[in-house]
């Protein structure tokens, strides 16, 4: 590991399919825990972390559902990262990928003002340039409609074949919360019976809602523009916590990018929504939060520096060269990590 937490991952600790493919259940993914005061690393099982949490830590989970983002064409795919912030609901931000074989590569072809024929007769019209993988881009219909009608959930080339939507839904997902171009996948582990369980202990949960754009692998770009809301109860179960000596854990880099985005200047999380555009980074640090239930990230990935604000770069090495050492899994449907103060 360098100083910059970059490392090799090896393809074989990618995970090609939902744990349940392999013969595991939901939260029986693995679980690796570190504790920042004392540098410990620990290796668990995800239905061990009520265990691992004190009665009045405060769990923030994100209620946002997936959306099936992605529409398949003869030689390209289309996939639908967010709407653009005060236009109507035919105007998102999107990403063109080439298809090669089951799998899609980045698309560097379009131009603007070109039309793309899509399924359904709609059309998909260029407007301009917004990064370099990204466009600006106008659909001839409403687009989440059209999505539940001819969209598949994104799919990167590790992931082996196609699953259904269900796969990439959390339990904390709901239908009035559809928004997210990827899963938010820190929350996938949890069961109603590991939540009750969860309650039982004494551990709190409250909701916020961020909707993820796409994360293309190949970028390693930093996090654009993404709607959230943090509901007035959130906030004031936060307040609660700290107030009685409990922690509050992310679940989710989602989780803790809305979170941060809604903490005034007293270091008090007050309700908030619209767009954030809040970036963490070890310079930024974090005041909202005091932990994180994360997967394991891409080298060089944006949310690494995330990670490094909570956990610091000691620990998150450490972490990190335990989990490869240990054969842990990365991307959505993978192990977990649990970063505690």
């Amino acid at each position: 590991m360098t100083d910059i937490i970059d490392f090799t991952l090896p393809p074989d600790l990618e995970a090609h399919e939902p744990p349940e493919a392999r013969g595991r259940t939901r939260d029986g993914v693995r679980l690796l825990a570190g504790r920042r005061a004392t540098g410990e690393v620990s290796h668990h099982e995800f239905r061990d972390l009520p265990s691992l949490l004190d009665p009045g830590d405060l769990l923030v989970v994100n209620t946002s559902a997936t959306l099936p983002a992605a529409v398949r064409l003869d030689r390209i795919s289309v996939h639908f990262s967010t709407p653009l912030p005060g236009a109507d609901d035919r105007d998102w931000i999107v990403e063109l990928r080439r298809l090669s074989g089951k799998a899609s590569l980045p698309y560097g072809g379009g131009s603007p003002g070109e039309w793309i024929p899509m399924p359904g007769g709609a059309t998909l019209t260029l407007i301009g340039r917004r990064t370099d993988r990204l466009w600006q881009a106008r659909l001839s219909t409403d687009v989440v409609p059209y999505l539940r009608r001819h969209g598949v959930p994104i799919r990167y080339g590790y992931v082996r074949r196609d699953w259904p939507t269900s796969a990439y839904q959390t339990a904390f997902a709901h239908d009035r919360t559809t928004g997210s171009a990827e899963m938010p996948s820190a929350a996938r582990p949890f069961t109603p019976e590991l939540v009750t369980r969860l309650v039982s202990r004494g551990v709190l949960l409250a909701p916020i809602t961020l909707h993820t754009g796409v994360a293309s692998p190949e970028a390693h770009e930093p996090p654009y523009a993404e709607r959230y809301e943090v509901p007035a109860a959130t906030a004031a179960l936060v307040g609660h916590a700290r107030a009685h000596g409990g922690r509050v854990i992310a679940v989710g880099t989602t989780a803790v990018r809305a979170l941060e985005t809604a903490v005034d200047a007293s270091g008090h999380v007050r309700p908030s929504s619209g767009w954030t555009e809040h970036v963490v980074t070890p310079e930024r640090s974090v005041r909202a939060v005091d932990g994180l239930l994360t997967g394991l990230h891409e080298p060089r990935s944006s949310h690494l520096m995330m990670l490094t604000a909570i956990s610091g770069r000691d620990l998150l090495a450490a972490t990190y060269q335990a989990a490869l050492d240990e054969g842990y899994l990365w991307h959505e449907f993978g192990d977990l990590n649990l970063l505690l103060p």
